[in-house]
């Protein structure tokens, strides 16, 4: 059977002027042409070649020896070329781009962007890209363990559960949704920590650090927050966490954290409801 979007092992049943026709068998009526300027020299009829199979762009099935970077259901971090009124075309390294449709964005993209997608077939048997779908494709065997640094990149955000991140691109990570990730961006590379691995092997991850080295970091913030509100903050850290996370986009433990290190430094008074810097 003939595998679209796959390598394969075929036979060469038929030399043309243009190139070289594979099939399956040599009575299969099913061909794929291997255009001339990708024969190897010296083949001849009955030989095998491992193969990629993909269509052009007259929507005829074609084979190629290229190495593509992203071949059915596996994962490539790929760059956007352009973006066009229906999707975008991404680089996956043959003669014709992959088309990214926009129905399966999960966010809008931009030339030189380069994003973290998987391969599928459309309802037009075409070969299509999707940013969708990859949780369940990375893989929870990563040999990282709590408190060690890896690099990963952002796929996907969650109102619910936090900011996504691929771990060097195929493991499976998650940022807690009480992290400020306003300032990422789908595609992002970033440095985390491993707060936690999991049972089923995913791994938790925090861009900040131990809590006594962040603290500094979070009272300058706070600090500048409540400059912000002509320095009074109109709540103060027995606030709900919604409310302090939208304002501070810091946990509740740690902006009690922050208020307490500027408390100890005499720079705040707190009241009943407002935290006051102190002139």
């Amino acid at each position: 059977m003939i595998k679209l979007g796959e390598k394969q092992k075929l036979l060469v049943v038929k030399k043309v002027e243009f190139g070289i026709y594979l099939a399956e068998k040599k009575e299969d009526e099913t061909r794929v042409l291997l255009p001339k300027k990708q024969v190897p020299e010296n083949v001849k009829v009955g030989d095998m070649l491992e193969v990629f199979l993909y269509k052009d762009s007259k929507d005829r099935l074609i084979s190629t020896l290229t190495e593509p970077k992203l071949t059915l259901g596996g994962l490539a971090v790929l760059k956007v070329l352009q973006v066009g009124k229906i999707g975008a075309f991404l680089d996956w390294g043959l003669e014709k781009d992959l088309f990214l449709p926009y129905k399966e964005m999960t966010c809008k993209v931009q030339p030189e962007d380069e994003i973290l997608v998987t391969l599928y077939i459309d309802k037009s048997r075409r070969l299509c890209a999707s940013m969708k779908g990859i949780y369940d494709l990375l893989r929870t065997d990563s040999p990282y363990q709590k408190d060690d640094t890896v690099e990963g990149r952002v796929y996907e955000f969650s109102d619910n559960f936090g900011t996504f991140v691929a771990v060097d691109d195929k493991y499976s990570g998650m940022l807690p949704n009480f992290e400020d990730h306003s300032f990422l961006r789908i595609g992002d590379v970033i440095q985390a920590k491993v707060t936690n691995v999991k049972e089923d092997g995913k791994l938790d991850l925090t861009l900040r650090e131990k809590a006594y080295i962040q603290m500094d970091a979070d009272a300058e913030r706070v600090m500048e927050i409540i400059e912000e509100y002509a320095g009074v903050l109109p709540f103060t850290d027995k606030a709900s966490p919604e409310v302090i996370k939208r304002e501070t986009h810091l946990s509740k433990n740690a902006f009690k954290r922050a208020v307490g290190r500027l408390y100890k430094e005499r720079r705040i008074e707190i009241t009943e409801k407002a935290i006051r810097k102190i002139k």
